[in-house]
């Protein structure tokens, strides 16, 4: 569960609200995120070709306003995608709103939607909600856990992370949330997150750190192997810590918001893990001894993604056999005769053939919430983590009744 949220974790200068407007049948499903002063921001947005409507106005927005930007209006219940020409002026139109509310220019706001992709986004009560919302934005911790539950869809829960760092003696901040159950495989990054901070930071030097934590975290993660159309990771960094500003992507400083971030965005790609559609428990893939970091990577990803292993997992089986079939089909070349398997610490596979092992305990050691999976190629020095979760029944039925 979340660690509750105090009046410390917030970042100065920053305030949120969240309503329900009718997207969704009652739950919470339109929220803000504003900051006080202009915050410089960086953003990455899914690979995915059918990108969504707000997909497309943000990296406009982002590039117009030179990574300067006030806010984020976020809707779940609707993906806004694929909706022909209503799609993109729905979305400047959400961003257009809450620009007029607080008297800035439209390509200051990040616009994002989550939900099911093909339905057209009934736009007019978003529209419609955004004064309340502007009036009722507040600094307070519960509105940014009602922010944070705003985003939500197939989610149990809300997810949220926190952390501080020191740069030039001051304290900074930094507060994220995010959504993701399912159609999870971001390629950057139906995940979002938003993380807002007090630091100062160039645009330039934020985009690189975030690019940084990305990869390692919210691409190392796996529900389904699927890639969402609308798949969003922003920051927003509006110096009111008093801090310096952290000009170049080198030095303490930089090592020091860098780390902080990292944590920030390894917590949430966890949490989303954790809360895979249907799943009882978290795997670790960590692949070592591979030729190069891109092999580790790409073994680890198709390790993660196979339904076979995943399904094994679910019964607590372990049928390591799937776990050396699965690297042996990912394209990247190695001995399999120097592969050696450790499935929750049980080693179970040496030099590609069978290790003798007790099943009765590695089958009660995968029977835990979190189990890591060893693979060594004894081929080089390179690895990779990738985190996933098993495949049960409960996946099938929410996914086959996912609109009705």
């Amino acid at each position: 569960m979340n660690p509750h949220l105090s009046p410390s974790d917030i970042p100065a200068g920053f305030s949120f609200a969240a309503t329900h407007c009718g997207i969704k049948r009652s739950r919470l499903d339109l929220g803000i995120l504003v900051s006080d002063v202009p915050a410089s921001a960086a953003a990455v947005f899914t690979t995915n070709q059918i990108a969504a409507a707000p997909v497309i106005a943000s990296r406009e927005h982002l590039q117009k306003a030179r990574g300067q930007m006030r806010g984020v209006i976020v809707n779940s219940g609707n993906a806004n995608c694929c909706t022909k020409e209503d799609g993109y002026p729905a979305s400047v139109a959400m961003a257009a709103k809450l620009a007029e509310e607080l008297r800035i220019d439209r390509s200051q706001i990040l616009v994002s939607s989550t939900g099911v992709i093909g339905a057209p986004l009934r736009v007019e009560k978003i529209l419609a909600a955004v004064p309340h919302l502007v009036l009722a934005r507040s600094a307070d911790a519960g509105a940014f856990e009602e922010f944070a539950r705003s985003i939500m869809t197939t989610d149990t829960r809300p997810k949220w992370a926190t952390a501080k760092c020191r740069v030039g003696g001051k304290q900074v901040r930094l507060l994220a949330c995010a959504k993701g159950s399912g159609m999870i495989q971001p390629n950057m990054a139906t995940m979002l997150s938003f993380i807002a901070t007090d630091a100062a930071i160039s645009a330039s030097v934020l985009d690189r750190a975030l690019r940084a934590a990305v990869e390692p975290t919210f691409n190392s993660i796996t529900v389904d192997g699927d890639t969402s159309t609308n798949d969003t990771v922003a920051v927003l960094a509006n110096g009111m810590s008093g801090a310096p500003e952290i000009a170049k992507a080198s030095g303490k400083d930089y090592k020091s918001f860098c780390k902080a971030l990292h944590r920030v965005c390894k917590s949430l790609a966890l949490a989303i893990v954790e809360d895979g559609e249907g799943a009882q428990r978290t795997i670790e893939i960590e692949v070592r001894g591979a030729s190069s970091e891109r092999a580790a990577r790409q073994i680890a990803h198709t390790i993660a993604n196979s339904p076979l292993v995943k399904t094994a997992f679910a019964g607590a089986d372990p049928n390591w056999g799937r776990i050396l079939a699965a690297a042996g089909r990912s394209g990247v070349k190695f001995d399999p005769a120097r592969a050696n398997i450790w499935i929750a610490g049980v080693a179970v596979c040496r030099g590609g053939r069978e290790h003798a092992f007790d099943e009765r305990v590695a089958h009660e050691k995968m029977l835990a919430k979190y189990v890591p999976v060893r693979v060594d190629l004894g081929s080089g020095k390179a690895s990779w983590r990738v985190w996933t979760c098993d495949f049960t029944i409960e996946y099938v039925h929410i996914n086959s009744s996912y609109r009705t």
